[in-house]
């Protein structure tokens, strides 16, 4: 077997595997108690406020699929939206499998669609996540205004509950810890990038692309229409988080910080693990019962996991779904040919 087989299995075993862990974390760090509020709790949620979720994610998905052609316009390609959304879901439909794997998945279908060669559909591909790490980071730097320090004990008691030791025994304050983690990154991150000349050009390479992407925008026909999907598929991310509290009788009063935290958590989750397999949930329901365990201090970890594991079965059913559909309906259109011949026509 090849070292890039092997490699290639790693990635893909690897991510799944975490994934089956934390599904085992999920369910065996809850007592009979905590599994008995569980199951009451999904057997009595009102799913009509899932399928309103499930429908503002279409919106997101509906508005990312029309914002992709503001960056594909400019560089000489027009497609149909239909061959966009297509693309988007079976790249989305991809990442359950391998890590990262939408992205290129994603310019790859779109080439098979309409013979957008794969390098220029991908750097607008570079453009938009550009956007969305600097729209995460607002999201982030808003969440930590409103609520930095129930930040601070959430962060403390998933450090707990996974197995570390608490911010508060240990004698350093959290905004130390991490201003010493991050400088301690920062510091050896310069000296690689001074000795290292391999490290260093891909840096400069990754540089280039984060700043080709944040600038993108201005290179479009119509940059504001840019600007409003963005927004529009934030608000529509944020309110599909929201919306299943209400599913619950115990959270529909939840506090919007503690939806903001859990939202922020559970974005960043999404990204360690296939489609966030086992991490969401167990995240999601750390933090709802953060906020629940005066309330409902027998019940307060059934509920949490209750309502992480139906959120992220929405989401995972819907991507699924829609993936699968586009799977089958994207066109075949240029399967034979190649980048080269494609660019000489344009």
């Amino acid at each position: 077997m090849s070292k890039e087989t092997i490699l290639k299995v790693v990635k893909t075993v690897l991510p799944l595997a975490i994934g089956v862990y934390l599904f085992w974390l999920f369910f065996s760090k809850m007592t009979d108690a905590h599994i008995t509020s569980f199951k009451k709790a999904l057997r009595e949620a009102n799913y009509f406020w899932i399928v309103l979720a499930m429908l503002l994610e279409f919106v997101s998905l509906w508005s990312r699929a029309l914002r992709w052609k503001y960056l594909l316009e400019p560089i000489g390609f027009k497609t149909p939206w239909k061959h966009r959304y297509h693309a988007l879901m079976v790249g989305y439909l991809a990442n359950y499998t391998l890590p990262r794997a939408g992205e290129p998945t994603r310019s790859a279908m779109l080439y098979r669609s309409d013979g957008v060669p794969f390098a220029k559909s991908f750097g607008t591909i570079i453009a938009e996540r550009a956007i969305d790490v600097i729209m995460l980071g607002l999201f982030v730097l808003i969440t930590m205004s409103f609520g930095y320090s129930d930040l601070k004990a959430i962060f403390s008691s998933i450090e707990e509950q996974l197995g570390g030791k608490s911010a508060e025994t240990t004698g350093v304050d959290f905004k130390q810890l991490v201003y010493f983690i991050v400088g301690g990154l920062l510091f050896l991150g310069v000296i690689v990038y001074i000795l290292n000349k391999s490290i260093r050009n891909k840096l400069n390479q990754f540089i280039q692309g984060l700043l080709s992407g944040v600038f993108a925008i201005f290179k479009t026909e119509k940059p504001w229409s840019f600007v409003l999907h963005t927004f529009i598929i934030w608000i529509s991310w944020l309110l599909m988080f929201i919306v299943p509290f209400y599913s619950l009788k115990e959270t529909a009063e939840f506090p919007f910080t503690g939806m903001l935290i859990g939202f922020v958590v559970g974005s960043l989750g999404m990204s360690l693990t296939n489609g966030g397999i086992g991490i969401y949930p167990l995240l999601i329901g750390m933090v709802v019962s953060f906020y629940l365990k005066d309330d409902y201090p027998t019940d307060s970890v059934g509920i949490g996991n209750a309502l992480g594991m139906i959120i992220w079965l929405g989401n995972t059913f819907i991507m699924i779904l829609l993936g699968l559909i586009s799977l089958f309906l994207l066109p075949n259109n240029y399967s034979n040919e190649d980048d080269t011949s494609r660019e000489s026509t344009k």
